[in-house]
Parts: structure tokens; C-alpha cells; sequence
């Protein structure tokens, strides 16, 4: 299980576009893929889950990668988060 902490910078938070993204990058992994906001568990593979959690610019999130390709999973994920989706 790998897991890193970061702070989403995106200005209009985790809306459509960026939700839509990250689920994508997600689904190509075969490891579980959550993120923690405060007491919130969201699975990152789902859109609906990560707009319903309606995640804010400046929230610190828990990304955690949990299986066989989770290291590959995590710093794509990290990056995507570093490079605000392409917005």
C-alpha cells in the first residue's frame, strides 16, 4: 500500500473535467484507488463518488494505492494532481 498526501491547487476544485480525468487515470490500474478528504473515503475510479464529495480548492487529500501496480498508479496520479488536470 502506498500512500501521499497533497493539497489540491486547482482553483475550481475537483469539478467535472478534473473528476472525470483522475477517473480515468485510475481505471487503468488494476490497485485500488482511494482518496481521503477529512473523514471521506472516495473510490477515485468512480466520477459520481469524487464530484459527490464535492472536494474544494486547498483541501488536503490522502491519495492511498493499494495493489499490484500501486506505484505506478500513485505517481500518475500525483502528477496529474502537481499539473492541475491541464486546467
Amino acid at each position: 500500500m502506498k500512500k501521499q498526501e497533497i493539497v489540491l491547487k486547482n482553483e475550481t476544485g475537483l469539478h467535472a473535467r478534473p473528476a472525470a480525468e483522475l477517473a480515468k487515470i485510475a481505471g487503468k490500474y488494476q490497485c485500488a484507488v482511494n482518496l481521503y478528504v477529512g473523514e471521506k473515503k472516495i473510490n477515485a475510479k468512480s466520477i459520481l463518488n469524487i464530484m459527490a464529495a464535492g472536494i474544494k480548492a486547498s483541501t488536503k487529500i490522502e491519495i492511498e494505492c493499494d495493489g499490484p501496480d500501486e506505484n505506478e498508479a500513485l505517481k500518475e496520479i500525483v502528477e496529474a494532481f502537481n499539473n492541475n488536470f491541464g486546467e
